[in-house]
């Protein structure tokens, strides 16, 4: 980590950037807001916000049941409940007569019922409560690397599942025909998507964790109409509000990820008034 730290101080030498928790907290920026753009382009596309809520809270109830077995770091039970959950719910949601929401509704209030009664068994919410808000400044050398190859792993998938989750999005009965199984292709979105939101829970925080998958993705369809260039931009708008957000939040003493969500959804709004004139 020292090498890549003498570069960020060579190449950018500022002020905000001379502690090494931001640059931690630089670095973490990089590798997770391009996900957020990436995988809110198919959240906003296919109206799933309210399904990526919930997965904010399935990822609460993960940290209620490590902290319940004893797990010093909870990640893993993280990962592997959040993974469960979101299968879960794409499972029923494709096998169930019940609206989509209603489904995605029930299973969201219960598992943020549950993590709430978990982590308050004996007076010891206090302890996990960081959970609801986040804290990007306390990213370690370790979580790094754990980004670093969810980072490159997501992108492969991505590559691999893209044009088939797209036809998915667009006619499930013409994908079903063309030989594409629907329901694993899903799942496998679900989980990637699940798999983001947990590893990000703990800095980012539940109560605004959604908002930063919806926010650049919906402010990139308000000027794009293309598939390229709507990923594109929403990936660019994703990246420029985290690293804005962070220099914002040090000079204005503010929380990080509030921050940055505020800066998303300035950019929302500047780019609803630009909807007429949207990029082909």
């Amino acid at each position: 980590m020292e090498f890549i730290y003498q570069v960020i101080d060579m190449a950018l030498p500022f002020e905000w950037l001379s502690y090494t928790f931001m640059k931690n907290a630089f670095l973490a920026i990089i590798l997770i807001t391009p996900l957020f753009g990436l995988l809110g382009t198919m959240v906003v596309s296919n109206r799933m916000a309210f399904f990526s809520d919930s997965l904010g809270h399935g990822a609460f109830t993960g940290v209620a049941i490590g902290a319940l077995l004893g797990s010093i770091e909870p990640l893993l039970s993280i990962v592997l409940f959040s993974v469960l959950f979101a299968g879960i719910i794409t499972y029923i949601k494709g096998k169930s007569s019940a609206s989509t929401d209603t489904i995605i509704g029930v299973f969201s209030s219960t598992a943020i019922a549950i993590g709430l009664m978990l982590m308050s068994y004996g007076g010891s919410f206090n302890k996990f409560s960081s959970y609801l808000i986040g804290d990007l400044l306390s990213i370690s050398d370790s979580d790094l690397v754990v980004l670093f190859f969810v980072f490159i792993a997501v992108l492969i998938v991505w590559m691999i599942i893209f044009n088939k989750l797209l036809l998915i999005s667009i006619n499930t009965s013409l994908a079903s025909s063309r030989g594409i199984h629907t329901m694993a292709i899903e799942m496998i979105f679900a989980a990637m998507l699940a798999i983001v939101v947990a590893i990000s829970i703990q800095w980012v925080g539940l109560l605004i964790i959604n908002s930063m998958l919806v926010l650049p993705a919906a402010a990139a369809r308000n000027i794009t109409n293309s598939v390229q260039s709507y990923h594109c931009i929403s990936i660019t708008f994703a990246l420029l509000s985290g690293i804005f957000g962070l220099v914002a939040s040090y000079y204005f003493n503010t929380a990080t990820g509030a921050t940055i969500v505020l800066i998303s959804s300035i950019l929302f709004f500047v780019t609803l008034v630009m909807k007429p004139y949207a990029v082909k």
